[in-house]
């Protein structure tokens, strides 16, 4: 009967529906990227401007401090090999036994860097796609504009479309056929200036780095849990099924009675500082990436703002998406879809991990094991010998065997 709470796959194959799902991941991601690289060379809206506005009567600096190829490299490039580095040496740490095989080591190893890298891919194409959509659809002049522009002055009265100044005042508002600028990716690129560009490429990369490390590294602001709860640290380890004894162990809740009692300040500790630098350096150079589009005159302030904050956003959003929560989950990624809902779970399910029952039978099968069906899944990229066995005894059947997810 346990048969039946487990998928149903053949021990050593891997299902390849399971694996054509991540697959059209990565199409989905490359497919929103491309789209994103397309809305880059369309022509965009071109908002009417006055040729008095000092906000867009800055020069235009041919040189810029980070150029896209810089900017591709320190967010894309440089966040893309840090990840792969640190999930090939310092997974899967010190909770692994030594008699773990290196086979499904290098199992989780490798499910560590694949969900890094699309993390960071569906942060970047997200961040990529919304900015480059939003320059094209608001046409906002950059502080450069008229520099870039070479406005006909002497017949300005014939471009003019607003305003209540008399014909050829220069309080008047121009539409941008004014410009006599022949260059028309130059043109096109000067009402491109809202949102930063930069700014949320840098911050899509950068910050979604910075968490990625925070959770490796276990960069944490101390906290006391609930007392409510208990810490079974087995549901942390590496590979729970093959957690010592000592691991598993739970602390008991404080009370004014128990002999053992552990101190609150004792229950958590500053991680070093050196760590948190490490941490931290990324965030500060996309905040650096920003900056530079101030200076040089490519983007007004608010631009830069919302650029960034927009980074931020699909950074945690991309980050949550592919890893637990970087205070409880002790730096590990969420496992794998279940190879029955590898492209959806279906209605009243709300969970791509594990494995239902396919007919009654095997429900009712599940709940006289259990006393009710099971909703912990604990996902390992390893198979279990002989099982495990969690605090309180119950036979652990949540795992990950051979590439498959089981229950």
């Amino acid at each position: 009967m346990r048969h039946n709470l487990r998928s149903r796959a053949q021990p050593g194959r891997i299902s390849i529906a399971l694996a054509l799902s991540y697959v059209f991941d990565w199409v989905i991601i490359i497919a929103a990227a491309g789209i994103g690289g397309a809305f880059s060379i369309i022509t965009p809206n071109k908002r009417p401007f006055s040729l008095t506005n000092p906000e867009i009567s800055f020069p235009h600096v041919e040189k810029e401090k980070i150029s896209t190829a810089v900017l591709i490299v320190c967010s894309l490039v440089a966040p893309a090999v840090i990840i792969f580095l640190v999930a090939i040496l310092l997974v899967p740490g010190p909770t692994v036994s030594k008699s773990t095989p290196k086979a499904l080591i290098w199992k989780r190893k490798l499910w560590e860097w694949h969900t890094g890298w699309l993390g960071l891919a569906l942060s970047l194409a997200a961040a990529f796609l919304i900015t480059s959509g939003m320059k094209n659809l608001f046409g906002k002049p950059r502080p450069d504009l008229l520099s870039r522009c070479n406005p006909d002055l002497a017949n300005a009265a014939l471009y003019a479309v607003g305003g209540f100044g008399n014909p050829g005042e220069s309080t008047n508002l121009v539409s941008h056929t004014i410009c006599q600028n022949k260059h028309k990716s130059v043109m096109n690129d000067g009402f491109r200036s809202y949102p930063s560009g930069h700014a949320s490429f840098s911050a899509a990369g950068l910050v979604y780095l910075s968490l990625f490390l925070a959770s490796k590294l276990g960069i944490t602001i101390p906290y006391l849990s609930p007392s409510a709860y208990t810490q079974d640290r087995s549901q942390f380890s590496a590979f729970p099924s093959r957690a010592s004894p000592r691991s598993s162990e739970q602390l008991e809740e404080p009370s004014g009675h128990n002999d053992a009692i552990i101190a609150a300040r004792n229950q958590a500790a500053a991680p070093p500082v050196y760590l948190l630098a490490v941490a931290i350096i990324p965030w500060f150079a996309s905040i650096y990436i920003a900056s530079t589009r101030y200076s040089d005159f490519r983007h007004h302030g608010f631009d830069i703002l919302f650029g960034y904050f927009l980074g931020v956003v699909t950074a945690i959003f991309a980050f949550r998406y592919y890893h637990l929560p970087i205070s409880q989950g002790a730096g590990w990624s969420w496992g794998p879809r279940s190879r029955d809902r590898s492209f959806w779970a279906g209605i009243g399910v709300g969970n791509y991990a594990g494995s239902d029952p396919k007919h009654e039978n095997d429900r009712i099968g599940a709940r006289d094991l259990e006393g009710q069906p099971k909703n912990d899944d604990r996902i390992e990229l390893l198979p279990m010998e002989n099982g495990g066995s969690n605090a309180n005894g119950r036979h652990l059947t949540d795992g990950y065997e051979n590439g498959e997810v089981r229950r």
